[in-house]
């Protein structure tokens, strides 16, 4: 018996570690991140479920998905701090770093370098070029997407067409891009402007009925999506910590083909805020931006 002592205090500083770990878990910050909802809710989720799986895995805390209603709720929650790390378009991205100074666009895809939107109309259309699009009815997507309605309505305006005065009717907003594209296809509206991937992956996978819509012209290039951490984030998870997240980001390459396919890419690579200048740029001409 007089060796049982030295055996309860070792029992008992085991249990006073467990008790600081657990609670030390339980006073974990959660990471927190987003993306505008520019698809389908379903296709959305499916991407960032495997997505924060892997982030959690690669990072050590743990990673939860906040979905959102429109782009602009998008914004807002990162802005209020309820999204630390999102995937925006350009120019939701440049709202957001605007509302959150220090924030930044940290990675990017390859082809967000030379983003391009396509406009679309009904395949019996008698419309061989962007100027055949006067007097017809036209959809953008999101009013805040930058390759659904930001980029189309300036590319307009430089050949002449101002899309509040010379469509037939008021343009209208889908909502995003899928929905852009199925309205056109259904006869709804004769024209519309997305985004290239999902029209393009909506092709390839013979999703669109091409007897009933088809492309009509493709914009000059842009950048556009970009992934943006807010500032404060070392403040939250440590020094450093945007740069294990931005490296976590980038170690995506040539692995983990499920994240790169939802992302519709083999890569990412680095960006940086001055690389959306331009569309901050346009966005203040429009007065989207003020």
């Amino acid at each position: 018996m007089k060796n049982s002592k030295p055996l309860l205090l070792a029992v008992g500083i085991l249990l006073c570690l467990a008790a600081v770990a657990c609670g030390a878990g339980a006073d974990a910050p959660t990471l927190k991140i987003a993306g505008i909802p520019d698809q389908n809710s379903s296709e959305i989720a499916r991407r960032y479920e495997v997505l924060t799986t892997y982030l959690s895995s690669e990072l050590g805390v743990e990673v939860e998905f906040v979905p959102t209603v429109n782009y602009a709720a998008t914004v807002i929650g990162f802005k209020q701090g309820g999204i630390q790390l999102a995937w925006f378009g350009g120019l939701t991205g440049v709202q957001a770093r605007k509302a959150v100074p220090g924030s930044k666009a940290i990675a990017q895809r390859p082809r967000d370098a030379e983003f391009h939107s396509k406009f679309i109309v009904a395949a019996d259309s008698e419309a061989g070029d962007i100027r055949d699009l006067k007097d017809l009815t036209f959809t953008f997507g999101s009013e805040s997407s930058t390759s659904g309605h930001l980029m189309p309505r300036h590319f307009l305006l430089k050949i002449g067409i101002d899309p509040d005065k010379d469509f037939r009717g008021p343009p209208n907003y889908s909502g995003s891009h899928d929905k852009t594209w199925k309205l056109v296809e259904s006869g709804a509206f004769q024209a519309g402007a997305l985004n290239e991937a999902v029209w393009d992956q909506a092709v390839s996978e013979g999703k669109v009925d091409l007897k009933k819509v088809r492309e009509l012209w493709v914009t000059p290039p842009y950048y556009d999506y970009n992934w943006t951490v807010r500032g404060d984030l070392d403040d939250k998870f440590g020094q450093g910590f945007t740069d294990r997240v931005q490296e976590a980001l980038l170690g995506i390459n040539g692995k983990h083909g499920e994240i790169r396919e939802m992302f519709q890419t083999d890569s990412f690579e680095v960006s940086e805020n001055a690389n959306y200048r331009f569309i901050e740029e346009i966005a203040r001409n429009l007065g989207i931006l003020n």
